[in-house]
């Protein structure tokens, strides 16, 4: 069993190497759950609408308003866009929301991964994951396609949630062999933006020991890649997915930053 974390550029797919790629994987006999994120559909709708959002901490401020955009845009656009686009290279896929069978519990997120409190709205941590849909969606044939929308233990409230959080938490509930996530730069870096100190290898513990010292879009992925660990997922690879051969490598055990327990 192997999650994959697909978002940011590395969506774009023009070439079909990603599914191309999940084909092949799915061909071999590997056991994969996608959860997508969808950062550009998202601020191209804000955008069109008129609706200025902002970042703290790498996490997206989420409104009321903000939130009702990115719950229709990741589980009415991208969810089964990207579904179509595997079923169109041979590949069963269903697209489905986190919140679909309470699947994705969470809670108010209140702190960033630094420690300093902050409100971001309805940004959620998850509490839980219960998996019978996406077993169900597997026990059919296909590969679930998961957004990153999750909802409160009562279910009247929803959540956005960061895509690397919701693969870790799900790479956790699924005893998963690896997380891999597909993003837009070679791995983690331990002084971005000087690409000399990409990491190859490192142990949980030591990141965890260096996780203050991220900032932006990489803290979060650093949080993710350590809570996969500790919730259960064997490894975790960040890679660049808008490399073609990334991800087949990856699927190899091969590049980007491994992190280990």
């Amino acid at each position: 069993m192997i999650v994959i974390k697909f978002g940011g550029h590395a969506m774009k797919d023009e070439n079909g190497d990603f599914a191309k790629t999940i084909h092949e994987a799915n061909a071999r006999g590997i056991d994969l759950v996608i959860v997508h994120g969808g950062g550009p559909q998202i601020d191209k709708a804000l955008n069109l609408a008129g609706v200025q959002s902002e970042f703290v901490g790498g996490f997206r401020r989420t409104t009321p308003e903000i939130f009702t955009i990115v719950e229709s845009v990741l589980v009415e656009q991208v969810g089964p866009a990207l579904a179509h686009h595997l079923q169109s290279a041979g590949v069963g896929a269903q697209a489905m929301s986190g919140r679909r069978g309470h699947t994705l519990i969470a809670k108010k997120l209140e702190t960033l991964v630094n420690g300093e409190s902050v409100d971001l709205g309805l940004v959620g941590d998850v509490t839980n994951v219960h998996i019978d849909a996406i077993e169900q969606i597997m026990r059919e044939g296909k590969i679930p396609v998961i957004a990153p929308i999750a909802t409160s233990e009562d279910g009247n409230t929803g959540y956005n949630v960061n895509a690397d959080l919701a693969a870790a938490a799900i790479s956790g509930a699924l005893d998963a062999q690896s997380l891999i996530i597909m993003t837009d730069v070679a791995g983690i870096y331990r002084a971005w933006p000087d690409k000399n100190s990409l990491i190859d290898s490192i142990c949980a513990q030591e990141l965890e020991s260096l996780k203050a010292t991220f900032s932006d879009g990489m803290a979060p992925k650093v949080a993710a890649v350590i809570e996969a660990i500790s919730k259960g997922a064997k490894a975790v690879r960040v890679i660049d997915g808008t490399q073609p051969s990334a991800l087949a490598d990856a699927l190899d055990n091969r590049g980007g930053t491994l992190v280990v327990e």
